[in-house]
């Protein structure tokens, strides 16, 4: 009887421990495929050639691919048009998946980057030899990539410190720097660099891309609300996907339209810019402060207002040369104020007042 016993618990607690196993496996599975990823992180160019509207960059990377040498690079231009992607394209065609964590050194604003960094951290990486061969059999290049993003925000002193590591170090790493605004760069570090712009992506690039997004992702968007989402990217492909994919989880499914662009983007409406322009038009300053308050009210940013009111008032075609220069200085200013930490109730009463004497002269 006890060998019986014996004999069913053993028979029956296999298929219990493999049901087990294989539920867990089943889950894990289950939970790999339904991991959510950003957009902008999972349509990031994976190779070279995937980079859009870059084309000197991608011929120079494309160079090095083959066999060429690849000189320090400093990678400059506005957000969102492809420079952080362009490098790390690159670096995973020149290094494979493997070897890539081992030879990329990447640094950007959210690291720390003192001068003790750039002394230590960078140094030692710099100074490490490396081999010319991969596990693939590929020709792997004997170099290794530093890559410092957002280099504009490190100090002076820092970037000084970086000299004579580049110099010393040329026969085994490579310096790649990125940055928003080249002049923030000092000139002892760009003579050292081969410098590539990066073009704001145009209109019919970007609409491509995201009509490719829309399409992968069954996201129901017409044309017209593409064209829109461009505009108000302003040349910045990611802020566009950004808002596609938050579009997307608005709707949950529906069409997306202009509305819903405008409600995520945070611009203001067309018709409370015509709003404000009309109670200027109008000489009373109690209608002025009256739309200035439901304006604030609203929770629209007084730096949105002062973006669009420049449009606005720039392709005005009822303003004189001499009225656009003074509403456009006060743009300026109050700009400056905003940014210097003013308040947002005041700096707008004084731009619409500024505003409404200049359209109030001509009555």
């Amino acid at each position: 009887m006890q060998a019986f016993l014996k004999g069913t618990s053993v028979s029956t607690k296999p298929p219990l421990k493999d049901r087990g196993v294989a539920a867990t496996a089943g889950s894990s599975g289950e939970n790999k495929k339904t991991k959510p990823v950003p957009w902008v992180e999972k349509y990031r160019p994976k190779c070279v050639d995937e980079v859009a509207f870059q084309e000197e960059v991608v011929a120079v990377l494309k160079k090095s691919l083959e066999g060429a040498d690849l000189p320090n690079l400093l990678f400059y231009g506005p957000p969102g048009t492809g420079k952080t992607s362009t490098i790390l394209a690159a670096a995973r065609e020149l290094f494979g998946p493997e070897l890539f964590r081992l030879r990329v050194l990447e640094l950007n604003a959210s690291d720390e980057r003192g001068i003790q960094v750039v002394r230590e951290k960078v140094k030692n990486f710099a100074q490490l030899t490396v081999s010319g061969s991969r596990s693939d059999g590929k020709p792997c290049p004997p170099f290794k990539i530093v890559i410092l993003d957002e280099a504009d925000s490190m100090t002076s002193a820092a970037q000084a410190a970086l000299r004579r590591t580049m110099e010393k170090e040329s026969k085994t790493t490579r310096f790649c720097l990125i940055c928003n605004y080249v002049s923030r760069i000092i000139e002892p570090l760009t003579s050292r660099c081969s410098k590539f712009r990066f073009k704001p992506l145009s209109d019919k690039i970007q609409q491509q891309r995201l009509l490719d997004i829309a399409d992968k992702e069954h996201v129901k968007i017409s044309n017209e609300g593409i064209a829109y989402l461009v505009k108000v990217s302003e040349g910045d492909l990611r802020k566009a996907i950004t808002f596609l994919q938050s579009a997307t989880r608005l709707t949950g499914g529906k069409e997306i339209t202009e509305k819903v662009i405008t409600d995520i983007a945070g611009v203001i409406p067309v018709e409370t810019i015509d709003g404000i322009f009309a109670a200027c038009q109008s000489g009373s300053f109690d209608k002025l402060e009256a739309v200035v308050k439901d304006l604030i009210d609203e929770g629209h940013a007084a730096t949105q207002l002062v973006n669009q009111f420049h449009d606005v008032v720039v392709e005005n075609e009822n303003l004189s040369d001499k009225q656009k220069s003074i509403i456009t200085e006060k743009l300026a200013e109050v700009d400056k104020c905003l940014a210097d930490g003013a308040d947002e109730h005041l700096q707008l009463i004084s731009l619409c007042a500024t505003v409404m004497q200049q359209l109030t002269q001509n009555c």
